[in-house]
């Protein structure tokens, strides 16, 4: 099957979008966030509303959060500036987190004129984050990092380095490119942070976390400062036919406690767990909120924590 004809099965099998206004940011959150030299800052992530993402991955379930068509110049500018500008006078983050479900240096996604009043509005922060698949980083990238006040930070999907897993995803990006990209942030200063998958289509169960582990190591030996570990969620379709061919079995949270204390000692990078919809894993109804509130704790802390002791599961 070509990569067309997936693109389109992907597209087909996803149920309707819901209505996105490209005027208004789609959500805001501030939250205290651990850096590599062991600070903790606070950072405000302004979900961006624009176009959606070209690479079509089988896993995302991001372009709900996306228009049909190009972000109307000037969009994304006036989003952050309502967002800023409800922010209370004394209450200033140090990072600023843009995340526009889609990539910051595609002039579709991010027209030229909202790059530049983008940068203006994050004069104020010493940190500045923005997402990007690795195939469109680049001269861009290098444009706004000088164009900004503080230090640029970029978030690309590495996702698995699973060599049966990487060819089904359908995301176009193949070790050697995800490689040329971090040498290319490292060159020129820029910050890396990664987002790894937990619980990827076509990786068998019981090797999910293993190879969740693998994949944070590569990110860290390539320079990610910053490792994110995502359960992959259903709800797009693709994840439903994928699960009921086998080729798919949704993460549980064990499983994702149990990468994140295998990762606590990687080097220098701050490895953190997503918590996004983490009420949708399986687990004991007993312990859950323990279990959650642990992996909070230790998403700021960095330490290590006893598990959570439920009698009624017992470790399941």
């Amino acid at each position: 099957m070509s990569t067309s004809e997936v693109d389109r099965r992907i597209r087909e099998l996803r149920p309707p979008k819901p209505f996105v206004d490209p005027w208004t940011a789609h959500g805001t959150v501030i939250d205290d966030e651990r850096r590599p030299d062991g600070k903790v800052e606070r950072a405000l992530t302004v979900f961006l509303s624009g176009a959606e993402c070209p690479f079509t991955c089988s896993f995302c379930d991001l372009w709900r959060y996306t228009i049909d068509g190009p972000t109307p110049p000037g969009a994304l500018t006036r989003q952050l500036a309502t967002v800023i500008g409800a922010l209370a006078a004394n209450d200033r983050p140090d990072r600023l987190k843009l995340y526009n479900a889609s990539n910051f240096f595609d002039q579709r996604a991010v027209p030229a004129e909202d790059v530049i009043g983008i940068a203006k509005l994050a004069a104020p922060f010493a940190g500045v984050t923005v997402e990007s698949h690795a195939n469109t980083i680049g001269p861009r990238a290098l444009d706004f990092a000088r164009s900004i006040n503080g230090q640029l930070e970029i978030a690309a999907g590495l996702e698995t380095v699973n060599p049966a897993a990487i060819a089904h995803l359908n995301k176009r990006l193949d070790l050697s490119r995800f490689d040329r990209a971090a040498q290319f942030l490292r060159d020129n200063a820029i910050d890396l942070r990664v987002f790894v998958l937990l619980g990827v289509p076509f990786v068998p169960d019981g090797e999910s976390v293993e190879w969740t582990v693998r994949t944070v190591e590569y990110a860290v030996a390539r320079g990610a400062a910053m490792v994110a570990i995502i359960p992959v969620r259903g709800g797009n379709g693709e994840m439903e036919r994928l699960r009921s061919l086998g080729q798919f079995v949704p993460p549980t949270l064990r499983q994702l406690e149990d990468a994140l204390d295998r990762c606590l000692t990687s080097g220098d990078a701050v490895v953190t767990v997503d918590l996004w919809d983490v009420h949708q894993l399986a687990a004991c109804e007993r312990c859950r909120a323990a279990r959650v509130e642990r992996l909070q704790r230790i998403n700021v802390s960095g330490r290590a924590e006893a598990r959570v002791d439920c009698r009624e599961c017992a470790g399941e």
